[in-house]
């Protein structure tokens, strides 16, 4: 089978927990900010419990579709569209919690800290959060938008993104009782945008 239909349009960083075995057959996973399900490809065919949110429902008309192909077995009803803050999974639900590219775009401290919060109710203890997210991390962003401490920032393309630097994902991870699971890892993409991956173990 080739690589791109076994594993569709996976983000690198989470195919590596793959490659490492943090992510292993029957675990339960979910994907908050599923969008058209790029991440979930592998996981389905795979024949893992999958679960999934998104702001779009256009979107998780996609997923399940997709889902309906691939693992036949799976309720539709394990992918809603909800927002991240407001999940109607029960607590403790998933092995793994999944969020990549979304927390950026949230509108304040306020959206953001919801989000994590919703992110972390649903992770079991001893689960992993994988998030990637814009940082300010190996960056030069000078534009900040309103008051700084709303972390909202103009990145070149023109957009307003919420940025999250290195003591606040350290003091994040402190206060949410978690660890790192791997070192933060940023990629800076030439004069557009630096992607940190967040790896945390949720400890209770």
């Amino acid at each position: 089978m080739p690589l791109l239909e076994q594993f569709g349009n996976v983000d690198i960083y989470l195919f590596d927990q793959l490659l490492r075995g943090t992510i292993v057959p029957g675990m339960r996973v979910l994907d908050a900010g599923c969008g058209g399900g790029r991440n979930l490809v592998y996981l389905l065919r795979e024949g893992y419990e999958c679960f999934g949110v998104d702001g779009s429902a256009e979107a998780v008309e996609w997923v399940r579709a997709m889902a309906a192909r691939l693992s036949p077995s799976l309720p539709a009803g394990n992918f809603r569209v909800e927002a991240i803050e407001a999940m109607s999974f029960p607590d403790a639900i998933a092995d793994v919690v999944l969020c990549n590219s979304v927390l950026h775009f949230a509108r304040d401290d306020v959206q953001f800290e919801g989000m994590l919060r919703g992110l972390w109710r649903v992770l079991k203890p001893g689960g992993m959060l994988f998030c990637r997210l814009a940082s300010t991390i190996g960056g030069d962003f000078q534009w900040v938008v309103g008051s700084a401490s709303r972390r909202r920032y103009l990145v070149p393309d023109g957009q307003e993104w919420y940025l999250v630097d290195e003591p606040l994902l350290m003091r994040l991870t402190m206060a949410l009782g978690g660890e790192l699971m791997d070192p933060l890892k940023t990629t800076v993409v030439q004069g557009s945008r630096c992607m940190t991956t967040w790896v945390v173990r949720k400890n209770s």
